[in-house]
C-alpha cells in the first residue's frame, strides 16, 4: 500500500531527527575524547618521571606494602618496610612470623594487630596455594587476607604492567571535579575510567591523577589558582564550580 505524502514527511522528518540525535552523540563523544585527551597530555607533562610512592624491590615486598598503607600514608609504611624485610625476607619467613614481634615492628602505622594477622594468614596462603610466589590473578589476588581491588590494580600493573585503573580517594575525588564521572563507589569508579581511558594508559592515567589529588586538587582546600588543569576543569562539587 501506497504511503500518504504526510506520511512520507512524518518518516523523513523521524529518519532526520534520528540522524540529528546521533550526529549529536558522537560530536559530544568526540569533545569528550579531546577533553580527556588534553586532560592525559597536562597530566605528563606535570608528572613526567612519576615513580612508585611505596619502596620495594620484588612482588612479595609490593604485597607487603600495600596491606599496610591501609590508614596510613606512604611515607610512614617506606619508615616501617626495611626493617620487616630484613627479618622476613620473603612468603615463607612471614608465613612462620612470630606474631607479636611483627605486630612491634608495624605499631606506628595503626590497625597493628589486623594488619599483622592479614600479613601472616595472606603470606601462609601464598606459599600453600601459590608455591611462594604472588599470583597474578585479580580474584586470586583479592582472596588474599588485606587484599582490595584498588591494592590488587597496584600490585598488577606495578609489577607486570597488567591494564587496571588504581581507585583510591584521591583518584576518584579528582576524576569526579573533572566531570569524568559521578560514581563514587571504588568498583564503579573503576569500570567508569577504564572504559574511556586506553588500557596502554591506564598506569600512568592512575598515578598522575593520584599525584594530582595530593599536589592541588587536595580534599578540603584545593589549589585551584595555581592547578594547571584550572582553565578546562569544570570544578564539579566545589564552590565556584562552572557548571
Amino acid at each position: 500500500m501506497l504511503c500518504s505524502f504526510g506520511g512520507i514527511l512524518a518518516m523523513r522528518c523521524e529518519m532526520g531527527e534520528r540522524s540529528d540525535n546521533r550526529d549529536s552523540s558522537m560530536m559530544e563523544r568526540l569533545q569528550k575524547l579531546r577533553y580527556l585527551g588534553e586532560l592525559m597530555k597536562r597530566l605528563d607533562n606535570e608528572y613526567p618521571n612519576w615513580r612508585p610512592p611505596l619502596n620495594y624491590r620484588n612482588p612479595y615486598e609490593l604485597f607487603v606494602a600495600v596491606s599496610l598503607s591501609a590508614q596510613t600514608t606512604d611515607v610512614a609504611v617506606n619508615r616501617v618496610t626495611p626493617g620487616l624485610f630484613r627479618l622476613y625476607p620473603s612468603a615463607r619467613e612471614l608465613a612462620s612470623a612470630d606474631i607479636r614481634e611483627l605486630e612491634e615492628i608495624i605499631h606506628p602505622l595503626g590497625f597493628f594487630r589486623q594488619k599483622a594477622g592479614n600479613l601472616v594468614r595472606g603470606a601462609k596462603r601464598i606459599v600453600e596455594e601459590y608455591e611462594g610466589e604472588l599470583p597474578r590473578g585479580m580474584e586470586s589476588l583479592t582472596s588474599l587476607p588485606g587484599i582490595g581491588r584498588k591494592s590488587a590494580n597496584v600490585i598488577r600493573s606495578h609489577i607486570w604492567g597488567l591494564p587496571g585503573i588504581i581507585v583510591d580517594t584521591h583518584f576518584g575525588r579528582v576524576c569526579r571535579r573533572l566531570g569524568l564521572t559521578e560514581e563514587t563507589d571504588p568498583v564503579k569508579v573503576e569500570r567508569a575510567i577504564e572504559a574511556i581511558v586506553p588500557e596502554k594508559r591506564h598506569i600512568d592515567f592512575s598515578m598522575t591523577v593520584n599525584f594530582h589529588g595530593r599536589r592541588y586538587c587536595m580534599s578540603r582546600k584545593p589549589n585551584c589558582d595555581d592547578c594547571p588543569l584550572g582553565d578546562i576543569c569544570p570544578r564539579y562539587g566545589l564552590l565556584g564550580s562552572r557548571i
